[in-house]
């Protein structure tokens, strides 16, 4: 099929690249002519893991374009994608001036479109109930017939994006028509030949089930960061209660990792968007408040932790950070917990040496110059107080531990994603705190 995708972020080259690597012809729009010449020049703008090989190969066989040209890309596809920024408004609402200019745009090019052939114009972007209806109505208002707007949410995990794009756990697809159902399902069909499901649905349930599945995903977590907490209190051992919860099938074993909050692109915004849309529609959801409420609170629990061992004094104190992004396999800073976190150690007069294995660039536009970016994990440690583990990136789980001891002041972790055994690190002759584990 020849396919259009607007918008090149995160979202809109996975897909794009995703798409072509199975045969059809992409072109992906932006007005971004920075973005647009690193993406002709074969540069990968974001991290993600093996999305560059599909990148390269697909941009060779000429399967994958960029171009600003909205116009001739719209009228010579027959899926327009829309993959378009919708960040948090200042209500906590998604913004959505970016998916109906261009849905006014696409209106001005369509109306003069005399083809027999529907257009077929594809919200990927997260987007509140109610978004497709919308645009169906921006695009009539110009005198466009033959076309349909569907929802369709993306459903990938930062770190895994590819691989959740090339074998999906399900794809869903919110329409009207059996003929756009059937199309859509002819594109998806080669992603989900094993047998799991693509279900067809209205687009307002669509819309729906993107940000129910990312707020209760956020629930679970701040749930097991409270119990952690209460673990702490109690003398319990979160992972032995984490353990057996999973045991059970109706809970399962996955998000119940418990440590410093969530973070990122989506779950924050998804969940703020929904509590809004809730309210706006008088059925508020006042269980997402305290999730987002307590996300925000249990981001500093690791401050103080540290204000509790050093007698609230930390002025003057060097501290070493490993990990910055707000999860491993992504160069993503968005609402991570380290931002919060160092800021507020910064503030309290101490000093800051960190490093991350892909986020240190954009970390630098959240943190500036209030820490000192180290050239890799060791480099940070010199001469610090205490090493923090903000991140739980793979190559932190099994450090030197010898030069870890040598490196730093006094042999002091505080981990704020439980990445180590707390008997093994007492064992090793560290002073271990984590998040709702006794300390070592």
């Amino acid at each position: 099929m020849n396919l259009a995708v607007i918008g090149s972020g995160y979202v809109g080259l996975v897909t794009g690249t995703c798409f072509a690597e199975m045969g059809n012809k992409v072109i992906c729009v932006d007005n971004d002519n920075e973005k647009l010449r690193k993406l002709n020049e074969g540069i990968v703008p974001i991290y993600e893991p093996g999305l560059g090989i599909l990148f390269n190969r697909n941009i060779e066989k000429k399967r994958l374009l960029f171009s600003d040209d909205l116009k001739t890309s719209v009228m010579n596809s027959e899926i327009i994608f829309l993959c378009l920024p919708t960040p948090q408004g200042e209500d906590g609402s998604a913004d959505l001036q970016h998916v109906f200019r261009v849905a006014n745009d696409i209106g001005k090019i369509l109306r003069e479109e005399s083809s027999t052939n529907i257009k077929i114009i594809v919200n990927k972007s997260t987007v509140p109930v109610g978004t497709a209806r919308k645009t169906t109505e921006i695009l009539q208002n110009h005198g466009v017939k033959n076309f349909e707007v569907v929802s369709n949410p993306e459903f990938l995990r930062e770190g895994f994006a590819v691989e959740d794009f090339m074998k999906p756990d399900r794809i869903v697809v919110g329409a009207k028509s059996q003929n756009v159902f059937e199309k859509m399902r002819e594109l998806y069909e080669p992603f989900v030949r094993q047998g799991n499901p693509i279900f067809e649905m209205d687009p307002e349930s669509s819309e729906v089930t993107k940000y129910a599945s990312n707020s209760y995903l956020a629930m679970r977590i701040t749930f097991m960061n409270e119990l952690a907490n209460f673990c702490e209190v109690v003398g319990a051992n979160v992972d032995n209660v984490r353990k057996a919860m999973g045991s059970d099938t109706r809970i399962g074993k996955r998000f119940l990792f418990p440590g410093i909050g969530y973070g990122g692109s989506c779950f924050p915004k998804d969940v703020n968007a929904l509590i809004k849309t809730s309210q706006d529609y008088k059925s508020p959801m006042k269980i997402l408040k305290v999730v987002d409420e307590v996300n925000k609170s249990q981001k500093l629990v690791i401050v103080s932790k540290i204000l509790n061992h050093f007698k609230n004094n930390i002025s003057g104190k060097k501290f070493a950070v490993w990990g910055l992004s707000f999860k491993p396999n992504t160069d993503d800073m968005r609402e991570a917990p380290s931002i919060v976190i160092i800021k507020e150690l910064a503030k309290l007069g101490a000093k800051i040496s960190a490093y991350d294995p892909a986020a240190i660039d954009n970390a630098r536009f959240y943190l500036n110059d209030i820490l000192h970016y180290a050239i890799d994990q060791y480099d940070a440690l010199k001469e610090a107080e205490a090493l923090l583990i903000l991140t739980e990136w793979n190559e932190f789980r099994n450090p030197d531990f010898e030069l870890v001891k040598k490196l730093l002041k006094t042999n002091l972790i505080f981990d704020g994603r439980n990445v180590f055994e707390p008997e093994k690190m007492k064992e090793l002759g560290f002073s271990y705190i984590s998040i709702g584990r006794q300390s070592v």
